[in-house]
């Protein structure tokens, strides 16, 4: 067993060689290791004087004026625009707004309803057993809505799950309970093989390592951007649609929004043209315009996601050597893969009684969270958690499990 001297030795050694090491101070943090980042992201310090700006003088003095002089109307496209490298997109198809769960149902439903078109007896829908609850639930409506039969399968089972049938597959690239990566590129293959459309969550992923939405022809794709991205609880989520779909793009949530003629107020609809198609109702300006500021991070910083994911498995694996030095035999067990082609940027640890465990590492100051029943998820966002935090952690959890 390694000691602990030795190994925040090490940490010392690797923080001070970090390339990223100084975006750290572009966050408001405290003392406290945060290692929960995976379901709500640490706040850029610049943030709150933007969002006053919004306030006081977009809204408070401009008022109406803003939807053009502060460039409110256009903000889902353009923040859109600003997310849509780090999921490996081009600008023109991501477009900003809703909830994820939302933008599920728009993506699934569309999904669907272009399959049906292409030839009749596509009328199943196969979703990843594994998934957050939501997107299973929204699965189920859209399948109701469009006739489709709903088949859970595990992202492994879809190849082989796939047929004649199949009109849509909903996967998460990275399983949200035990860090898993899906293998994107090979599954997106496989359902365009079958003559399906691919949906992918990336909630888990975006902003965390690489995606490659239009490198492995992604049709479909939602994510949350109060993760890895730091918009802030609740931000405004995200729609992915693959350029060369977006004249076929149905939306079954059509809105004034994304009317050709949004001001026309006519009573049949038509569609705009390209990714606005995705949009709904008015925008929430504020958590929007929030979001726009906390990704000047990336841009102003130049961070690369190629970087971001080199230190997140350097984290990663720090983590689990720590635990595997520090944590008494027997108390847990990572139900994460150690394979770094099969691993996000979190480490779930199997422990018994793991929501008390979790409230204890709350109390002396580390921060992750809990899954039901037996889970430890601790997350790493590579753009302030440091070397030290991830061996620190480990030792107050090895201090807690023992006593």
């Amino acid at each position: 067993m390694s000691e602990p001297t030795s190994l925040a030795g090490e940490a010392e050694k690797l923080d001070a060689a970090d390339g990223l090491a100084a975006l750290r101070e572009r966050f408001v943090l405290d003392d406290v290791t945060y290692l929960d980042g995976n379901s709500l992201g640490a706040l850029p310090a610049h943030v709150p004087a933007r969002v006053e700006d919004v306030v006081r003088r977009q809204w408070g003095e401009l008022r109406i004026r803003s939807w053009d002089e502060s460039g409110w109307w256009t903000a889902p496209e353009r923040v859109g625009d600003r997310i849509a490298p780090l999921v490996g997109a081009a600008a023109g198809q991501v477009v900003v707004g809703d909830s994820t769960s939302v933008n599920v149902f728009k993506a699934l439903v569309a999904a669907v309803r272009m399959a049906q078109e292409d030839g009749p007896g596509r009328n199943e829908i196969l979703v990843d057993a594994t998934t957050f609850p939501t997107d299973g639930y929204i699965a189920e409506s859209a399948a109701r809505m469009t006739g489709c039969a709903l088949r859970p399968v595990t992202p492994a089972e879809v190849p082989g799950a796939l047929g004649e049938r199949t009109a849509a597959v909903l996967l998460n690239h990275v399983d949200y309970r035990t860090g898993r990566l899906h293998d994107l590129p090979g599954l997106t293959a496989a359902v365009h093989a079958a003559g399906a459309y691919a949906v992918w969550d990336l909630c888990h992923s975006a902003g965390a390592l690489p995606v490659g939405l239009d490198e492995h022809g992604v049709d479909l794709a939602v994510g949350c951007t109060y993760k890895y991205l730091n918009g802030g609880p609740g931000s405004p989520a995200y729609l992915y649609v693959r350029r060369g779909l977006q004249a076929r793009f149905d939306s079954p949530l059509p809105g004034w929004n994304s009317h050709a003629e949004p001001f026309g107020m006519r009573s049949d609809y038509a569609p705009a043209s390209g990714a606005v198609r995705g949009r709904v109702g008015t925008p929430d300006i504020l958590s929007l315009l929030a979001l726009e500021a906390a990704l000047d991070v990336w841009d102003e910083d130049g961070v690369s996601v190629a970087a971001v994911r080199e230190k997140s498995l350097a984290l990663t694996d720090f983590f689990l050597r720590c635990v595997g030095a520090y944590v008494p035999d027997g108390r847990v067990e990572s139900v994460t893969p150690a394979a770094h082609a099969e691993r996000g940027s979190q480490v779930a640890l199997r422990c018994d009684d793991a929501g008390e465990v979790m409230k204890r590492l709350i109390e002396r100051g580390v921060v992750g969270d809990y899954r039901a029943p037996d889970v430890l998820r601790f997350g790493f966002t590579p753009l302030y958690v440091g070397f030290a935090d991830v061996e620190r952690a480990a030792r107050v959890l090895a201090r807690t499990l023992s006593g």
